[in-house]
């Protein structure tokens, strides 16, 4: 008998992160039986509201209830702005919860230094910048992370134009000066990784790969 798969559900607030989640496990654990739970008014929400209100928080915290009921191995978030809400999805959950950044940031600070996150999305900087604090904190690290916002790179995805998403974001990677490595925040942004590395002489680190592997590990 063959080992069971692992069964992953991947919880989404906008269409865009789907696909480079698919490819990273695609590419770095095939053998894992993934299906995506997506609501895409939660991004659209998330940014009308301009906070993470107490409704918002109880929506992503059903969504992995949801999944947990539906008898899941792991959950990986694959939405960036709810890191509060995650978190406390995280406490409650019988089963290993993987945060959107959590990863990536864990691998940033293995690299240490100077870091620059690039991000699309504004309304989910101060919770990404918060958690990574607090895991560099814990960590003892004196890493530093400067957050650079690309104008008009999420309004090029949103629309379907990913040429423009891309190169928005390569040209803002090759404009940030000296660092460590480039963390691309987002999902959505995997999509943009290869222009990138193409444009900088550091590591390029984005959410789905990074995510892909520790949560194969765990596992």
């Amino acid at each position: 008998m063959g080992e069971q798969k692992k069964r992953i559900a991947l919880i989404h607030a906008t269409v865009v992160s789907m696909d480079p989640t698919e490819q990273a496990f695609s590419e770095l654990w095939p053998e894992a039986d993934t299906f995506h739970l997506l609501d895409s008014s939660l991004s659209t929400d998330r940014a009308a509201a301009g906070e993470l209100t107490d409704e918002l928080s109880q929506r992503i915290i059903g969504m992995a209830d949801y999944a947990v009921e539906r008898g899941v191995d792991g959950v990986l978030y694959c939405c960036s702005a709810f890191g509060p809400a995650i978190e406390a999805a995280t406490d409650k959950s019988p089963v290993p919860v993987l945060k959107p950044n959590e990863a990536m940031f864990e691998s940033a600070l293995d690299v240490g230094g100077d870091l620059v996150m690039l991000v699309t999305f504004e309304g989910s900087i101060a919770s990404m910048e918060q958690e990574f604090v607090g895991m560099k904190a814990a960590r003892g690290s004196d890493a530093s992370l400067r957050t650079v916002l690309v104008e008009g790179a999420r309004e090029a995805i949103d629309r379907g134009d990913a040429e423009t998403h891309n190169r928005l974001i390569a040209k803002a990677a090759a404009g940030v000066g000296a660092c460590s490595a480039v963390l691309l925040a987002h999902f959505s942004m995997d999509r943009a990784r290869a222009d990138v590395a193409a444009r900088v002489s550091v590591p390029v680190l984005s959410p789905p790969s990074e995510s892909v592997t520790q949560l194969s590990k765990a596992l």
